[in-house]
């Protein structure tokens, strides 16, 4: 594989201008959504071998959200292409002004592990739908699942339109050497900051959907039976590898035990008897087994805490007698432990949240809006959700993003279009009219003129 080869194919296949025929395009994403279809057993089957994960839970986690992604974009894209009118005012008279949106060229996307197919697929849907080239770099953690993207994508498409590089740290870092119009990527902070740099030296705009520790507050007046229902399915979802998973709880003091019982019999309900089915997914590497299992302290361990290295098999688990300082609140922890501390002073709380790099996702559960205006107000963070976890990404009328330290960017539906185009504005005047106005001699009358047209 030649990669400078295809970079250069791919950069004159977009200047022949075919990509920015919307038809084209169209009949592209038709393309790609009937592969998928086809492939679907194929699918299913690598993410089987990559994480132990159920058809049921691939579809709902991966492909679902990949097809409806597709379908917005087809359903939209002539709207979201056509050049959009923006007032000129009264000094410009009788000129119009208007936005093109355009594609910004050879695009990079960079793909994460824990849902390789809708965190590789759908930033590239948006690439294609703005009319861009795309080299696609699945993370090589989800090896299947990475190889029968490779296969669908290289067999299907011409390498200068759409192409997937397979390959480890080696095989990006030679691609971060080269020029794009646009990298997206979809990882952890430490590695953002490297694609950050990289990019930075050619002066590449990027895209960087990265991660946090995105608290939780659950309050007295909350029902719990119901939030305990939402934050087990959201908290273990994937074995708590998503990005915007609830990562911490922090809970009223006067409920902490009546939240910690309801939290236990949920789980008991949901995984107790079927722990080692597929209803439960495995985490990814012994590598993310090890670093998992170094964060639980035996003492705080309120339920769960079965392990299985051979398995790669850590049941969920709730963590108790939890403080800000613990090892297990330094970093995020994306995995299927779940700490929870109780807080009797809400801004001290909110306090000790900002004090933490902005996270990429935060959840209120409670019915009262006073509190919760107040945390949506000061507490910075990429999105969320009110008295729900995790549910705001299937929106895709949402942008989906994070800010600081949690991402640059944002991206779905609309907002996805929107990251892999420039955005041309133009101001267009007939020659029948011209306002003296603006040319010399300049006297106090002009001015004056100037002053009240301008104000």
């Amino acid at each position: 594989m030649n990669i400078e080869g295809i970079i250069e194919k791919q950069k004159d296949f977009f200047h022949s201008n075919q990509t920015k025929d919307i038809r084209y395009r169209t009949q592209q994403l038709k393309k790609l959504r009937q592969l998928l279809k086809e492939n679907e057993v194929k699918l299913y089957q690598a993410i089987y071998t990559d994480f132990g994960k159920s058809m049921f839970d691939t579809f709902m986690t991966e492909l679902s959200l990949v097809y409806h992604e597709i379908n917005e974009a087809i359903k939209n894209l002539k709207k979201w292409s056509k050049p959009k009118r923006a007032a000129s005012g009264l000094f410009l008279f009788p000129g119009k002004s208007y936005i093109i949106p355009e594609p910004l060229g050879t695009t990079l996307i960079i793909g994460a592990w824990n849902y390789p197919f809708q965190l590789t697929l759908i930033p590239a849907i948006s690439a294609l739908a703005a009319g861009n080239t795309v080299l696609l770099k699945p993370s090589e953690i989800a090896i299947d699942s990475s190889k029968i993207l490779s296969h669908i994508i290289n067999l299907n498409f011409p390498s200068e339109y759409f192409y997937v590089v397979e390959g480890g740290v080696e095989e990006t870092t030679t691609l971060l050497n080269y020029r794009f119009d646009k990298i997206f990527f979809t990882g952890s902070s430490q590695v953002g900051k490297i694609i950050y740099e990289a990019a930075a030296k050619h002066l590449t705009p990027v895209t960087l959907e990265l991660g946090g520790k995105s608290p939780t507050f659950v309050f007295a007046d909350t029902d719990i039976k119901m939030t305990a229902k939402r934050l087990v399915w959201a908290k273990f979802l994937n074995a708590g590898q998503t990005c915007v998973a609830p990562d911490y709880v922090l809970v009223e003091s006067s409920i902490e035990q009546s939240f910690l019982q309801a939290m236990k019999h949920e789980l008991e309900m949901r995984f107790k008897a079927n722990a080692l089915t597929e209803n439960y997914t495995r985490i990814i590497n012994t590598r993310n087994f090890d670093r998992l299992l170094n964060l639980i302290d035996q003492s705080q361990i309120f339920t769960g805490g079965i392990t299985n290295r051979d398995e790669r098999y850590i049941s969920p688990t709730i963590l108790h007698r939890v403080s800000f300082s613990d090892n297990i609140m330094k970093n995020e922890i994306f995995g299927p432990l779940l700490p929870v501390i109780p807080f009797t002073n809400l801004d001290d709380t909110i306090a000790k949240v900002k004090a933490k790099p902005k996270p990429l996702a935060c959840y209120i559960f409670s019915k009262d809006r006073k509190k919760i205006i107040q945390i949506l107000t000061e507490i910075s963070f990429g999105g969320g959700s009110v008295n729900d976890s995790v549910m705001h990404l299937a929106n895709t009328k949402l942008p989906f993003g994070g800010v600081g330290m949690s991402g640059i960017g944002s991206y779905h539906g609309q907002a996805g279009f929107n990251s892999f185009s420039h955005h041309k504005s133009i101001y267009e005047k007939p020659f029948w009219f011209e306002l003296k106005l603006k040319y010399a001699p300049y006297t106090k009358r002009k001015l004056s003129l100037m002053k009240w047209l301008l104000k």
